[in-house]
């Protein structure tokens, strides 16, 4: 197994809205693995473009094991009042308009992780990172690669206990050492199995001081979990 990891900068602020909010919009510090997993398709189906866009997220889909990402420097999360545009016409008088509240994050850099299963898309996907345009959750938030796309061997691990400082599955059993974190719903892939559009709560290891969070660590011991070493990178645990 291979992994691409590469470090991202925020042009600007960046808004990764939590899914199941819509009137208040609130955001994601991080990119879930949804959202990583649409970067890398987006970055494939531009440098290539020859396929539907779905076609290359499902090549993408099939070929992961595990993304996701953290934070490199500290993030500020702050709320603001936009204005959505609810209908075109209207009689005199009527509402064109509606008020809603929207998170937006900013913090200098993040690192993206990715664990492909074979090494078939690697060198094509690492390729794309470097040439198509990049954006952090949605087409408003511009991001640019801060250094080159690496390449890194994977293996696995047998250790009782690790620590990461990668988002981590959080069930009733996860047995936490040490560490800070927080707990947030997020999708683990951009389409639907079956009928079924999950979300998995993921503790993101953050430490809130003062409003800011700034980039943590988990110490966990390993009971059922898949635990995978990034060569130079460091710990992943997955549940598959």
């Amino acid at each position: 197994m291979k992994a691409l990891v590469f470090d991202i900068v925020l042009n600007s602020l960046y808004s990764i809205r939590i899914p199941f909010t819509w009137q208040s919009a609130l955001t994601y510090p991080v990119l879930p693995p949804s959202a990583v997993i649409g970067m890398l398709a987006n970055a494939l189906q531009r440098h290539k473009n020859d396929k539907h866009p779905l076609k290359y997220l499902d090549l993408i889909e099939n070929e992961l094991l595990w993304a996701g990402s953290r934070l490199l420097t500290p993030c500020i999360i702050k709320s603001y009042t936009t204005s959505a545009i609810v209908k075109w016409e209207d009689i005199l008088g009527g509402k064109f308009t509606n008020a809603l509240g929207r998170q937006y994050a900013y913090s200098k850099k993040l690192q993206i992780a990715a664990i492909f299963k074979s090494d078939t898309l690697i060198n094509n996907v690492a390729e794309a990172l470097k040439t198509s345009p990049l954006t952090c959750g949605d087409s408003e938030s511009p991001i640019s690669l801060d250094d080159e796309v690496m390449i890194k061997n994977v293996v696995d691990i047998k250790d009782e206990s690790i620590q990461t400082e990668y988002p981590i599955p959080f069930t009733k059993d996860t047995k936490f050492e040490d560490g800070n974190g927080q707990v947030y719903l997020m999708h683990e892939r951009c389409k639907k199995s079956g009928n079924s559009f999950p979300l998995v709560s993921y503790m993101v290891p953050v430490r809130e001081e003062q409003k800011i969070l700034t980039p943590s660590a988990l110490t966990v011991r390993v009971s059922n979990e898949r635990v995978l070493e990034i060569k130079g990178i460091g710990n992943i645990l997955s549940m598959r």
